[in-house]
């Protein structure tokens, strides 16, 4: 007898609904979808205890569990649970025209600012010094975020990526003067430039708490199910960290959803190179497959209002998804960029709603089978032609923003809006 296919499940903890699957190899042995809760992983053991009983496997066979998540990201933009970070910033006397947080929007910068110091010290673009490290200063710095409780520290020193021998040892003086703190180093998440780095370090070590109370969450719903497999968490480059990693550093998971939806289409497609458009309620994410994984953006990259430099896939995300949107007139046709988003069994004309939407449109023309037909029959044929035409050309526009060459390249659609797509798109 061959060795036996290993068994493992995959979650997805979205902002609306949780999913989770169990695999087999290639086959899918079960899946199920259930409402986000409010505490994450209640959501996660019903999903969990669903597709394990459906799929008839007994617990220790379960070799794996992997979990996507766009909590981390949802929390940094709607300025949720976050903590008040120490901020440490070594690099006088260069550097002191911008103070830490000078390009965050206000109302952020207040979330997160506990006490920002900035002392002498760092490098030059070569590797030279720029000036000595003030270990003092470091010290009385460490010591004033320790009587202030400021448990999360973010370090980032000048030129650290070229030599990060000063980080190093600046971080070697704060977990001395102020044992048990959750330190982030810049030199470990972003690139050259010292204020995109500095943001990620900063960002990555206000959501220090919330990862590790989510990922203890994530734990325990396995635990009280009684699964022993390993458990991972899905990263924005198409791979998987460990619990330990993500609670380290869950600024990685940003992005890590059009991530796997793009790694899920190489696999199931068999396409190592192609464009992979994810459709959703609200938006279509385009995102490009090299070699079976994203690439990468070349680009500072915003979230939620703050520039970063810090690995990320290259996503373009356009305002075009089930829930779109649609305005006409006798002149015009308008689709997105807003949506009804997780509110389109309620709102769209084919459930019963006032809002014409996308998937209206499709219905009405007749490529999409959803709902109630007979709710968009008074919709004119030609409106409805025009809106059908907007819908593909914006994401033709999309994918030649995309798109490094000329030539007419592979396109994988996913995602439940990939139903407003029915024609040949160019390119």
């Amino acid at each position: 007898m061959g060795a036996r296919e290993r068994l493992r499940i995959g979650v997805d903890v979205g902002g609306t609904n949780t999913d989770a699957v169990i695999v087999q190899g290639p086959k899918v042995l079960a899946k199920c979808k259930t409402p986000t809760t409010p505490a994450v992983e209640d959501g996660i053991a019903a999903a969990l205890a669903s597709v394990v009983t459906d799929a008839d496997v007994a617990l220790g066979a379960i070799d794996l569990v992997c979990i996507g998540t766009t909590h981390f990201t949802n929390a940094f933009v709607e300025r949720r649970g976050l903590e008040p970070v120490g901020i440490l910033r070594v690099a006088l006397p260069a550097a002191a025209a911008l103070p830490p947080l000078t390009d965050w929007p206000s109302e952020l910068a207040a979330h997160v600012r506990g006490a920002v110091s900035v002392v002498r010290g760092g490098y030059n673009y070569d590797g030279t010094l720029n000036s000595p490290l003030d270990e003092q200063a470091v010290a009385t710095a460490a010591r004033d975020f320790r009587d202030r409780g400021l448990s999360s520290v973010a370090l980032s020193a000048l030129f650290a990526p070229v030599n990060e021998e000063m980080e190093a040892r600046a971080a070697e003086i704060i977990r001395t003067e102020h044992p048990g703190c959750r330190l982030t180093l810049s030199s470990h998440i972003g690139r050259l430039g010292l204020l995109e780095r500095e943001n990620a370090g900063i960002m990555n070590a206000s959501l220090a708490g919330l990862a590790r109370a989510t990922i203890d969450g994530y734990r325990s719903s396995l635990s009280k199910l009684g699964i022993s497999a390993p458990l991972y968490v899905s990263q924005n480059d198409g791979t998987v960290m460990s619990t330990e990693f993500a609670e380290r550093y869950p600024v990685l998971t940003f992005a890590s959803g059009p991530t796997n939806s793009m790694r899920g289409a190489a696999y199931l497609s068999g396409l190592s190179d192609a464009l992979v458009v994810d459709i959703g309620g609200t938006t279509a994410d385009i995102g490009v497959l090299t070699r079976g994984f994203p690439r990468e953006s070349a680009t500072l990259v915003d979230i939620g209002g703050v520039r970063t430099n810090f690995r990320m896939p290259d996503i373009l995300a356009l305002g075009l998804g089930g829930g779109s949107e649609v305005h006409l007139s006798s002149e015009s046709v308008h689709v997105g960029p807003r949506s009804v988003g997780f509110r389109l069994t309620e709102e769209a004309l084919v459930y019963g709603g006032s809002t014409l939407t996308a998937t209206d449109i499709a219905v009405a023309s007749g490529y999409a089978s959803l709902g109630d037909p007979f709710l968009v029959r008074h919709l004119a044929p030609a409106q409805v032609e025009t809106a059908v035409e907007s819908i593909h050309r914006s994401l033709e526009d999309g994918l030649d923003r995309m798109k490094v060459s000329r030539g007419a390249v592979p396109l994988v659609l996913v995602g439940g809006g990939s139903i407003l797509i029915d024609r040949p798109l160019a390119g």
